[in-house]
């Protein structure tokens, strides 16, 4: 058997990918603000939001499910080629009948009507996330794949922008070099297939075997979108585009920092699968615990980190003109701790011991949370409740998932060091809280803000002899004497 890489190696990979597809868009964030404007950056925004709605209609459910279904049959080529085969000519058909209702609604509604070059630009995410069949490298965790090619092609467009995008109008070009950066790789992921599997058919086809798990994980998709990016369709529809721009500063910090987190329960996936296909369930046991203790010591500080200076750090990122949205980001901080959790929970948990449906019924919950509060709360105070509401929804799903688990879940939380912790935070935010204060440049009070507040908190945690982080301060001392 192909030796694995380390679940550590996995997660730096993927979250170097995760937060370089996130991170792309805040590099050339402080330059294509100040250039397009809020208006500009709205319009984007928002057509972004209803194509990721799209887009998950024709992807159904698939980037969740390839995941665990490749990492089932990782070690037979032949079953590997089949389920491929079989989802991947799943996933054509439905992109075809999904294109056919995106030009519809490009061409028919007068709102969408009004961006359609945009659409038209953007939507070509439909057909490359199609083509790229990322479910497969990463249930075969090829990271360090799936990691290199991306950067090429964001450096790529990187470049781009700043050769291209020079006045407001130019919006729709910046469009499409976002979506350039996010997917433009997956044609060399089609090319690459041949290495893991076979292209030549190998019959034995059996597509309703997956239709089952594929429409549970489709309805998941659709939960999640609708209350991750409704918001900001929302928004552009009840309250301008201009408000979509202040929101978009707020959601694209979050996204980046849930990235960082998130990762590591993306890379878990396929190889808690694979410890559960093989009886090792104390190797699914151990990691779990790990995993949970490791998102919960690194949430909680960059959430109050970022609620604590995210004046100057909307500053940094899109210029006094988006003042606004400084209290959205505030408000939507809390999701990282949220969103880490369930992303243990959910994803590592629940999803390979078989409970997808249940999954499932969190992410509903959370879409119904969401919908109601941004109904209530978006038209009196525009990007601020929609914050409100991506929280509210957040929690429902940690709440549902927190009740189904609590048998399993309740010990684990029981083992986390509270108290180390809240005095960890505490004395972090007493040592930085007040350097804005000295009137220094955004990045000048941010770089110390940071170097104090996450200083001292990791101080804190060694001092207090919280055994991860002394773990961890271990290996890195072993790993600087090794090199010298």
């Amino acid at each position: 058997m192909k030796r694995q890489a380390s679940i550590r190696f996995n997660y730096v990979m993927n979250m170097i990918y995760t937060v370089s597809g996130m991170l792309f868009p805040l590099l050339i964030y402080p330059y294509a603000a100040r250039v397009l404007g809020e208006k500009g950056i709205g319009a984007v925004s928002f057509v972004n939001s209803i194509v990721t709605c799209f887009g998950i209609a024709a992807q159904l459910g698939i980037p969740a499910y390839g995941v665990k279904a490749c990492a089932e049959v990782r070690e037979d080529r032949k079953e590997l080629s089949r389920v491929v085969q079989d989802i991947l000519l799943i996933n054509l058909v439905t992109c075809a009948v999904t294109y056919a209702g995106f030009f519809a609604a490009v061409f028919l509604y007068p709102k969408f009507r009004a961006e359609k070059e945009l659409f038209l630009v953007m939507g070509s995410l439909l057909f490359f996330n199609t083509i790229g069949v990322e479910w497969m490298y990463k249930g075969l965790e090829q990271y360090r794949y799936i990691t290199c090619r991306s950067l090429a092609f964001k450096v790529i467009a990187l470049a781009a922008v700043f050769l291209l995008i020079h006045r407001e109008s130019d919006y729709v070009v910046y469009g499409g070099i976002t979506i350039f950066a996010l997917v433009g790789s997956n044609i060399l992921n089609f090319i690459n297939l041949r290495r893991f599997i076979e292209l030549r058919p190998v019959g034995r086809y059996c597509f309703q075997r997956h239709f089952k798990m594929i429409s549970v994980f489709l309805a998941m998709s659709v939960a999640t979108t609708i209350y991750t990016n409704m918001d900001s369709a929302m928004l552009g529809i009840l309250k301008g585009t201009g408000e979509n721009g202040y929101y978009d500063v707020a959601v694209k910090v979050k996204n980046i920092l849930t990235g960082v987190i998130s990762s590591l329960g993306t890379v878990l996936l396929p190889r808690m699968t694979f410890y559960l296909s093989s009886n090792r369930q104390d190797e699914f046991d151990r990691v779990t615990r790990k995993a949970l203790r490791f998102i919960a010591e690194l949430s909680f500080p960059v959430c109050l980190y970022f609620m604590l200076f995210a004046a100057p750090a909307v500053d940094l990122l899109a210029g006094e003109r988006f003042g606004p949205s400084v209290l959205p980001m505030q408000i939507i901080m809390p999701t990282l701790v949220l969103i880490g959790l369930t992303n243990v929970i959910g994803m590592q948990m629940m999803v390979p011991l078989g409970m997808e449906r249940q999954v499932l019924y969190s992410e509903i919950a959370g879409a119904a949370v969401n919908l109601a509060v941004n109904l209530a709360l978006i038209p009196a105070f525009g990007s601020s409740g929609a914050a409100v509401g991506t929280v509210a929804a957040e929690t429902a799903v940690l709440a549902v998932q927190v009740f189904v688990m609590r048998d399993r879940v309740a010990p684990l939380f029981g083992e986390l060091p509270w108290g180390k912790l809240l005095l960890a935070l505490a004395a972090s935010a007493a040592a930085s809280f007040w350097i804005p204060s000295l009137g220094l440049g955004s990045f000048a009070a941010l770089a110390l803000c940071a170097i104090a507040f996450f200083g001292v908190y990791g101080i804190c945690l060694l001092v207090l002899r919280e055994e991860l982080a002394s773990e961890l301060w271990k290996q890195a001392a072993g790993l600087i004497r090794r090199r010298k």
